[in-house]
């Protein structure tokens, strides 16, 4: 396996060049998100290592799959026999690191953490930059391992920089590292303009009556189901599209109403044609400890898309976009109202003002900014001090 991967690096990538290597608790293949926006744009100037947490199958010996979506991006993904202790799973990922690393010639190496978790197999890595994207606070997160915060202690110390994924996030921590920066969702405005224009209904939603109201994203819980049960029954006129993939919450327990369908996870490329049909957009997530710090991606999407949105009161949703006039907050008691209005107005009344909002928040720009961090940090490093005479 290590030889394949040798050849397989050497020949199509012959010169040493930066190397990045991201850790992540997220499956590049899931769902598209800030992880693959960023690292693609950093894949156009230096190689890419995706190295996602390991998946168990019934193997009799531990296994390296990969796969690369573009051609300057290599996503690892370790494969465990069933049963494979803690230790045993540290000990292969350790290897495997190594053996991606080797196979790629590098001037410099960048290690990406989405998950402090990853320390437990990296800790003897001896990159030039250290960089801890931190774009949730995992440890609020449903089922986060108990030592995650302890594992953050650790990555905070080793980090060079920390960029976090909203201002709440970079406000709660920003005390706790001295290069530390806020990164807010990006959006690809390009792409989301696509829903703007006129197009096919997909077949899984051409059916389904309007008004219609939409939410897209991962369906855990961070979404307050008990809110969408109430909206589909005091809104029975108005039909309630969800789309994306249910983790770690009871398929069975989402609500069932004749008003609401659920469409399961749909490709990022084919968001825009089912957003075209949308009369209005929604986040109704709950508001708890892992609601409290999100910044949520799917906002600046649906007002690139051009549809009204609204949104309960998540904090940096709120001092953001609901500060500008752009999404209305609601709650339980005026959801109603609020969605009502909502679906009363023209589409294209915000459209100016939306456009001019989100002129300076793609993510090449975040991009950009992050690498210019990196380079400081790196020259910086680079200083060796002088040493005072006797």
């Amino acid at each position: 396996m290590e030889a394949a991967l040798g050849r397989v690096a050497r020949s199509k990538y012959p010169r040493r060049e930066n190397l990045l290597v991201c850790f992540s608790h997220l499956r590049w293949n899931f769902v598209h998100q800030r992880p693959q926006h960023i690292l693609t744009l950093a894949s156009k100037q230096q190689r890419v290592v995706y190295f996602e947490e390991p998946v168990f199958e019934d193997l009799t010996h531990p296994l390296m799959r990969t796969s690369e979506p573009s051609s300057n991006i290599l996503i690892v993904t370790p494969v465990l026999p069933l049963g494979t202790s803690p230790t045993k799973a540290d000990a292969v990922q350790r290897r495997f690191v190594q053996q991606a690393i080797a196979a790629m010639p590098h001037s410099r190496l960048i290690a990406w953490y989405y998950t402090p978790m990853a320390l437990r197999f990296t800790e003897y890595l001896d990159a030039d930059i250290y960089v801890y994207d931190c774009m949730d606070e995992l440890s609020a997160f449903k089922n986060a391992p108990p030592e995650l915060g302890q594992m953050e202690k650790a990555l905070l110390r080793r980090a060079d920089l920390v960029f976090t994924g909203g201002l709440s996030l970079f406000e709660t921590k920003r005390r706790l590292h001295h290069e530390i920066y806020p990164f807010p969702s990006g959006i690809d405005v390009q792409h989301f303009h696509r829903a703007r224009k006129p197009g096919k209904d997909p077949a899984d939603q051409a059916d389904i009556p309007h008004p219609r109201v939409g939410y897209f994203g991962v369906i855990d819980e961070r979404l307050d189901v008990r809110l969408v049960a109430l909206a589909a029954r005091t809104m029975p006129d108005v039909h309630f599209v969800m789309l994306g993939p249910v983790v770690k919450i009871d398929p069975s327990s989402l609500p069932q109403a004749e008003n609401l369908h659920w469409l399961g996870a749909k490709p990022y490329c084919e968001l825009p044609d089912y957003l075209r049909h949308w009369d209005a957009g929604w986040m109704p997530f709950a508001l708890n400890e892992a609601t409290r710090f999100i910044s949520p991606t799917k906002t600046p999407e649906f007002l690139a898309a051009g549809l009204p949105v609204v949104s309960t009161a998540i904090v940096d949703v709120v001092r953001s976009y609901g500060a500008a006039g752009l999404v209305e907050i609601a709650d339980g008691d005026d959801l109603e109202i609020k969605l009502r209005s909502v679906l009363s107005r023209p589409h294209q009344t915000l459209w100016p003002q939306v456009d001019a909002y989100l002129a300076n928040m793609s993510w090449e720009k975040t991009w950009n900014a992050m690498a210019a961090h990196i380079e400081r940090a790196h020259q910086g490093k680079k200083v060796v001090p002088l040493r005072r005479s006797a």
